[in-house]
């Protein structure tokens, strides 16, 4: 059974950091993609970073580029995603997702994704 689990999520002040941690099991390919999604009610869940297990290939929503940075630990099948210089814009509640692809066109398309995490808030105050 496939089990991802977010954690790290909260409340921080304009400018601030958080690390968000996405925790996989169960994933039998022998690549895989962790993706990151956020999504605020009544909007779209928006995808925003990707990297894959083996290259660590990352892709960037444009909207979190240079702010936000993506990485794994294989051995603890952990992704991390570390957001600095957060905005009010980025309150959301952001989900992990796994699949076999990293990509731009892929993270425009979350219904493609099989698994997915609980999630977790981010809520950033102005």
């Amino acid at each position: 059974e496939v089990q991802l689990v977010e954690s790290g999520g909260g409340l921080v002040q304009a400018g601030g950091s958080l690390t968000l941690s996405c925790a996989a099991s169960g994933l039998t390919a022998e690549d895989t993609a962790i993706a990151w999604f956020r999504q605020t009610p009544g909007k779209e869940r928006e995808g925003v970073s990707c990297i894959r297990r083996n290259e660590g290939d990352t892709y960037y929503a444009d909207s979190v580029k240079g702010r936000f940075a993506i990485s794994r630990d294989t051995a603890k099948n952990t992704v991390y995603l570390r957001m600095n210089n957060l905005k009010p814009e980025d309150t959301a509640r952001y989900y992990c997702a796994a699949d076999v692809v990293c990509s731009n066109w892929y993270l425009q398309r979350p219904h493609l994704y099989d698994y997915w995490g609980q999630g977790t808030q981010v809520t950033v105050s102005s």
